[in-house]
């Protein structure tokens, strides 16, 4: 078939081919593409029966200290996975700090783990918001991938880990205060 051959119906569907062929493979921040920096959680929680130990994570935090999750054996640990160019994770870190400020006291410890992002960016992030507990950097996501047994799957993501080291809650996709503050306060219930 020559090019002169085509008609106007086979242009059109060669041309929709190629741009249903390029989607899939996008780089944008709305989750629509396969290489995403942003995939949307549904923002469901899991509350998990069976638990597996949470992994050895150790790095340094963007103020600069090293930080060990192994250090933090008999604390409940609140782990959140974010970005500054998230804009579900903008919207709930005020809620993270302010649940941090009100169970620090009894034994919860939070973790921020900044994800694919700058370090610049994600050092403004914890100003704007006045984020008071530690964010390790983490731009290759290792982290999260150390995490594999219980994925955080989106970002924001939230992790529970429970004073016995084992991951006891999962959240995919930002998390009100409400319910936040809820499992929070029962995992720490726990003996």
């Amino acid at each position: 078939m020559t090019p002169r051959a085509l008609t106007l119906p086979a242009v059109v569907l060669l041309g929709a081919g190629a741009l249903a062929g390029c989607a899939g493979t996008g780089s944008g921040q709305n989750g629509t593409g396969s290489d995403s920096r942003y995939v949307a959680g549904d923002n469901s929680s899991q509350i998990l029966k069976t638990r597996k130990a949470a992994p050895q994570v150790k790095g340094t935090t963007l103020d600069g200290k090293p930080f060990d999750l192994a250090g933090q054996t008999g604390k409940v640990v609140v782990v959140n996975f974010w970005a500054s160019w998230c804009a579900p994770c903008r919207a709930e870190a005020p809620t993270m700090e302010q649940i941090y400020e009100k169970t620090k006291g009894s034994g919860v410890q939070f973790l921020g783990v900044d994800i694919k992002d700058g370090k610049d960016n994600a050092q403004a992030f914890i100003r704007t918001f006045k984020i008071s507990y530690p964010s390790l950097y983490d731009q290759a996501g290792q982290i999260a991938l150390a995490f594999r047994d219980i994925p955080p799957n989106a970002v924001p993501s939230t992790l529970i880990i429970d004073r016995h080291g084992k991951v006891a809650v999962r959240v995919i996709g930002s998390v009100p205060y409400s319910r936040l503050q809820d499992l929070v306060t029962k995992v720490a219930a726990e003996k």
